[in-house]
């Protein structure tokens, strides 16, 4: 167990210091950066988490409403079901020289849930299923070029787009991305295109190179059924594989992926996140003749066939069912949707709201909204609420729990009208520095 020191900022900030000795940039994941939220004074580190409720290395409780540990933990943390049967998976062994059946058990009810598909095919993280199911494209097709929209993780493939044009991928989601060690060779092997954008899409297939349009089924806005038909069209039309990425929208509006929603089926399809309820477990989905490509070429790693991973999927999928999880959550979004946008209006302030309800991204339309998102977060730290400018539902939220930080948050916007009523800069109320909103170097 971590010692606690009565001053939670001492604790932090000596740890976090600690870490930027040993480790690059403090930690592995861009999204947990305390430099995301407010600088030198988030938490950073966790001793435990249940429910929505997680303790500090300090002992001190906050409520997550922020990005929920970027949305795995849809079922709230430590479901008592999943744990159970992980629990129950360690006592029995986790890894040996042979294979666990639970791959099995778990292929074969994602491919029941997606009739469509065929085949399954299994990693541990987003990125590597988004690369996996890439490498099966172009084993297929015989194609090197993906012509992508939205954010597809932090392989070459993907940051290659990046290496004629380096603003190429900075409204997909991230944005000062670099290719720094990414080889000048990829260049224009991955084509951005951007929601709605068919003329361009098309521009793109009609160079005959492309393996695979990938794309994101929703990010911020909803698209339409017809939008999907006329990328699926063109698929076929130009004989390019259409890969469906549901690592962050699958099991939040529907129990599977989103694209069930709009009755418009890829040919291969990644889901994550969720999936496992906090447990490292992604998967690779499509039809057989395309997926048996995968054994034309090298994909393989040892941890691919890591238990725990499946053995969490296969309990969260039953605990999910049981729950009906995606109607739970996107009705506590939507709850907290109408109230936070309600809330802003009353103090004169603008907010840009967008996501699924299951997902919900916020943000201030002000000329200091970088300001504003740093003061709040920093105050609602206060009220031992974790926040920013993205709110992840999970099962275990209730609407106590949403009355609650918006009575807090209503404190802290009265405090922030008032600033801004004085023209006071609200930089000048922050108690360290402004939280960062793209990729950006840290000494």
């Amino acid at each position: 167990m971590l010692k606690r020191n009565k001053n939670n900022k001492a604790s932090g900030n000596s740890l976090h210091k600690k870490a930027k000795k040993y480790i690059p940039g403090g930690n592995s994941l861009l999204s947990k950066r305390r430099e995301m939220f407010a600088p030198n004074q988030w938490p950073a580190y966790f001793e435990s988490a249940k429910g929505i409720t997680v303790k500090d290395i300090s002992g001190n409780l906050f409520r997550d409403f922020s990005h929920f540990a970027v949305g795995t933990n849809s079922l709230g943390y430590g479901n008592s079901k999943v744990d159970k049967a992980v629990k129950n998976c360690i006592e029995k062994g986790n890894m040996s020289t042979l294979n666990p059946p639970e791959e099995v058990f778990l292929a074969e009810k994602l491919v029941k849930m997606h009739p469509w598909s065929s085949m399954a095919r299994f990693a541990r993280t987003g990125g590597e299923a988004n690369t996996i199911a890439v490498r099966i494209a172009r084993a297929f097709t015989k194609k090197s070029k993906i012509a992508f929209c939205g954010y597809h993780g932090w392989h070459d493939w993907y940051l290659s787009a990046n290496i004629r044009n380096k603003k190429n991928l900075d409204l997909q989601l991230l944005s000062g991305l670099s290719t720094n060690g990414v080889p000048k060779e990829l260049e224009s092997t991955s084509i951005p295109f951007f929601e709605g954008e068919l003329n361009k899409l098309e521009d793109i297939l009609k160079q005959k190179d492309v393996a695979a349009i990938k794309m994101e089924v929703m990010r911020s806005k909803k698209p339409s059924k017809q939008y999907l038909e006329d990328v699926k069209f063109l698929s076929k039309k130009y004989k390019s594989l259409l890969i469906f990425d549901e690592c962050t929208s699958g099991f939040r509006e529907t129990f599977g992926g989103l694209h069930l929603k709009y009755d418009v089926n890829p040919d291969l399809m990644i889901l994550g996140k969720a999936l496992g309820n906090g447990y490292a477990i992604t998967s690779v989905l499509g039809k057989e003749e395309i997926m048996e490509k995968s054994q034309s070429t090298f994909i393989s790693s040892t941890f691919f066939t890591e238990r725990i991973g499946f053995v969490a999927a296969l309990a969260t999928l039953d605990e999910m069912e049981r729950v009906k999880s995606w109607e739970k959550i996107s009705s506590i979004g939507s709850f907290f949707k109408a109230g936070i946008s309600k809330l802003f209006t009353s103090y004169g302030l603008k907010l840009e709201l967008s996501g699924m309800d299951a997902l919900v991204s916020y943000n201030v339309n002000h000329k200091e909204s970088r300001e504003i998102k740093t003061f709040i977060t920093q105050e609602m730290l206060k009220n031992n609420f974790l926040c920013g400018n993205l709110f992840y539902p999970s099962t275990s939220h209730t609407k106590k729990d949403i009355k609650d930080f918006f009575n807090s948050l209503d404190k802290v916007l009265r405090k922030l009208k008032l600033i801004l009523d004085k023209n006071e800069k609200v930089k000048d109320h922050l108690k360290g520095p402004v939280s960062h909103n793209s990729f950006e170097r840290l000494n």
